[in-house]
């Protein structure tokens, strides 16, 4: 959504700009360039798991590894000025991999911005409340999709499972950079499901989606792990 990668460009934006940036995931490289444009970024470099969609992605002129994410990233320490990843740690097999080879890769001083799906926004929790599967957890089965929400998009239609395998929380998510040795400078949320989508500035804890910007830090920055 709109409000979502505006999030994003937020925490992505730097003075100076940013000269090099990787995508975490980047499928096709749409988001990675409408990234890049805005937040100034000449060297754009993506690491994506599909080799179609790596193939596409470096026809729009970035350059893209294939690579699993829940492995070692195939680059150099302190090689890239931002670090960006939309929609793609909840599939992640190896969550701490993930955090842990960001900090790596990034420079000194250098800035993480991840978005993902939120537990706790208010639909998955009213779901909860009412015992169906949350909506950030519905498609488990080969069998059907959305299994145990009866809301859930595509319910009842085969198909290979595409499921989070690990949906964060505003803390959970927080916390798990600051283990890693980031600085978080703060999470933002969009949407507010089923309410009016301005609530998730107020009220990020129960939005839609929460984005962290966090730091690599420099010596003497403030730990953040109980922000």
């Amino acid at each position: 959504m709109a409000e979502n990668m505006a999030n994003i460009v937020a925490f992505a934006r730097t003075t100076p700009p940013p000269k090099s940036m990787l995508d975490l995931g980047c499928d096709a490289g749409g988001r990675t360039n409408w990234i890049a444009e805005r937040v100034g970024a000449s060297s754009k470099h993506g690491l994506e798991i599909a080799a179609d969609r790596a193939e596409i992605a470096a026809s729009h002129g970035i350059h893209v590894t294939v690579g699993d994410l829940s492995e070692r990233f195939p680059y150099e320490d302190e090689t890239f000025d931002l670090v960006v990843s939309n929609q793609v740690i909840e599939h992640v097999v190896d969550t701490d991999n993930f955090v842990r080879e960001a900090f790596r890769v990034l420079k000194t001083g250098g800035r993480a911005v991840v978005s993902t799906e939120n537990l706790a926004g208010w639909h998955n929790v009213g779901s909860l409340f009412l015992g169906w599967q949350p909506f950030s957890l519905t498609n488990v089965s080969e069998a059907a999709q959305a299994v145990g929400n009866p809301l859930g998009i595509h319910r009842g239609e085969a198909g290979e499972p595409r499921g989070h395998l690990r949906v964060f929380a505003y803390r959970g998510l927080r916390e798990l950079f600051a283990l890693h040795g980031f600085c978080v400078e703060g999470i933002l949320g969009a949407g507010y499901f089923p309410l009016p989508g301005r609530l998730a500035r107020i009220d990020p804890r129960h939005a839609a989606f929460i984005t962290v910007g966090a730091r690599r830090p420099t010596t003497g920055d403030p730990s953040s792990a109980d922000a």
